[in-house]
């Protein structure tokens, strides 16, 4: 099938996770205040809150909520955080991204803008405790925005990759089948495995994490979005 849409993941492939340990902290003061515990203890309670969402991310193959982190930190600790602190705390956990945000790869913007010229561009990407209204603010905010005719995120789909569903929501709000999507995403489990689930080519970004070289079942592999700008029309034609 003719490639006739091009989608891109967000984490590791256009934006880089900087500044996790400031976010975090916000987060862990948030939770102090709202459960009226040291910081020392709501640290501890939010390091199985992580392994959960990983948890379900692997296993059940679903996107857990910054609610569910606020519900399942306030269990840890033992308290009850009623309404409406349980609502603000949860908001903190998913706007702290917007006080110490990721950084935008290099060459990323360019590489979206270059696929937008050629083909419709959309963004496939799971989430966290940052969900995608945060991850859409920190594209727009880095001028990512113009060049994505669609954005697909795990925590409104209600799956994450490789479920078929993320590509399948991506290509219908792009106009094509998602046997005609180009994906390019960082992860072997979930971008390639996602895109060759459904038929579509994948193609792995492996600038950030150079040693999943080594293991790829990719139709294309870059380690720098300047090699992919100059390769498209090749990978087009």
């Amino acid at each position: 099938m003719p490639i006739r849409a091009i989608t891109f993941d967000f984490w590791s492939t256009l934006f880089r996770d900087a500044n996790s340990e400031p976010r975090q902290q916000i987060r862990i003061d948030a939770l102090a205040r709202a459960a009226g515990v040291s910081t020392e203890k709501a640290s501890s309670a939010l390091q199985p809150v992580w392994s959960e969402f990983y948890r379900s991310h692997i296993e059940d193959q679903r996107t857990l909520t910054p609610q569910d982190a606020a519900r399942i930190a306030g269990a840890n600790l033992g308290a009850v955080i009623e309404e409406p602190v349980l609502s603000q705390l949860a908001e903190v956990f998913a706007t702290a991204i917007l006080v110490h945000s990721p950084e935008p790869i290099e060459n990323a913007l360019e590489a979206v803008r270059a696929a937008a010229e050629v083909r419709p561009a959309g963004l496939i990407s799971d989430t966290g405790v940052s969900p995608g209204s945060s991850l859409r603010q920190l594209l727009d905010r880095h001028h990512f925005t113009p060049f994505f005719r669609s954005m697909t995120y795990s925590d409104e789909v209600g799956v994450s990759k490789p479920r078929s569903p993320m590509f399948e929501t991506a290509a219908r709000s792009l106009g094509v089948a998602p046997d005609e999507l180009l994906h390019i995403g960082d992860l072997e489990r979930t971008d390639i495995a996602g895109a060759k689930g459904v038929g579509a080519r994948a193609v792995l970004f492996a600038g950030e994490h150079p040693e999943s070289l080594n293991h790829t079942q990719a139709d294309y592999v870059f380690t720098a979005w300047s090699d992919f700008i100059k390769r498209l029309p090749a990978l087009l034609a």
